[in-house]
């Protein structure tokens, strides 16, 4: 599980540019694959036969897609001007190293440094988008569109490393965790029948979620995604969202979803009769491919579980390799309870 999301987040995927992802993925689930394909968004569709067809007709995602940047346009001094693809903050972005296109150009992201700012604006302000740009060495205009077009993706540096005894530091743990665990469950007996779908675009809407949902029309949507995790020193006991080490995330609702009682409590209490850790949210934030699968082609019953990551949607996002773990064999647990009960 931890090889696997290490291999994944040092790939390149930012939204619409899954390709390097998904072809990884493919080549990793196709030898354990009943059915394999993808559909004109992008979506990569995986069937797993198991020890039983099951009652239900259920359904796995998780989003392939990463945040990143994009090229809007280059200027007379080959500086790039860019734009955000997905949510990020833009306090975490100056001075970080990028790629950027499909042949990886090295870049910095930079904007006015300090000495030029006045000491209210270093108190009061963010830099707006119109003044980020991503230096790549170029002279001029035409030394950078001879590697650079408008329309090319940005992509944080993919350096992969270990924190302490059981962190990991990587971009796109949300959601290369969630794509690890589904390849491990792809790989292993199932009690039954399961669809897993890698999407694209999630981070910019749910965009392959919708499609995929309204492909193979599923009973129950269980979504592996990872989740905002804000136990650090500034944010009050009880508003931290969700906390690092705590187990599985598994929220009743998000800005997105509001889950169903009865498929919450089923997972809450499977993950209770295993004794695997778990945790809700204590805010209401964020939103998942959940949303989008729940309301689509006549509606599904949803879960999500979720990876708690620190720092999510920066270039340095942090998990506990714990909990990471506890995802798939909490999935096992919930298959088998959705199949045969108790």
């Amino acid at each position: 599980m931890i090889e696997l999301t290490q291999e994944l987040c040092a790939l390149s995927g930012v939204s619409g540019w899954e390709d390097e992802v998904r072809a990884r993925i493919r080549e990793l689930a196709a030898p354990f694959a009943e059915k394999i394909d993808t559909d004109p968004l992008g979506n990569l569709y995986v069937f797993k036969k198991g020890l039983v067809r099951g009652d239900k007709k259920i359904m796995f995602c998780a989003h392939m897609d990463e945040v990143g940047l994009i090229v809007t346009g280059i200027d007379e001094n080959g500086y790039l001007h860019v734009d955000r693809v997905g949510g990020i903050d833009r306090r975490v972005l100056f001075g970080k190293r990028v790629f950027v296109g499909p042949d990886a150009v090295p870049g910095v992201i930079g904007c006015a440094p300090k000495h030029l700012l006045s000491e209210e604006d270093m108190k009061t302000k963010v830099p707006a988008w119109e003044s980020i740009y991503v230096d790549i060495g170029a002279a001029d205009r035409a030394e950078a569109e001879n590697k650079i077009r408008p329309g090319d993706r940005i992509t944080f540096d993919p350096t992969v490393q270990r924190l302490g005894e059981h962190c990991l530091m990587a971009k796109a743990i949300d959601d290369r965790a969630g794509c690890a665990a589904m390849i491990k469950l792809i790989r292993s007996e199932l009690p039954c029948d399961a669809w897993f779908v890698f999407t694209v675009q999630e981070e910019v809407g749910c965009r392959g979620a919708r499609a995929a949902a309204a492909r193979i029309r599923p009973d129950i949507g269980i979504i592996l995604e990872g989740t905002t995790a804000a136990d650090v020193g500034d944010v009050p006991e009880g508003r931290e969202v969700c906390s690092l080490g705590k187990g599985i995330v598994i929220p009743f609702m998000d800005r997105s979803t509001i889950y169903p009682r009865g498929l919450w409590e089923t997972a809450v209490g499977t993950a209770k009769k295993n004794g695997i850790p778990w945790q809700t949210k204590n805010r209401i934030a964020g939103g998942t491919d959940a949303s989008a699968v729940q309301r689509t082609a006549g509606g599904a019953g949803v879960i999500t579980m979720s990876v708690p990551v620190r720092n999510i949607h920066s270039p340095s996002g942090i998990a506990d390799t714990r909990d990471m773990e506890l995802m798939p064999k909490l999935c096992v647990r919930l298959l088998e309870e959705l199949t045969h009960g108790s």
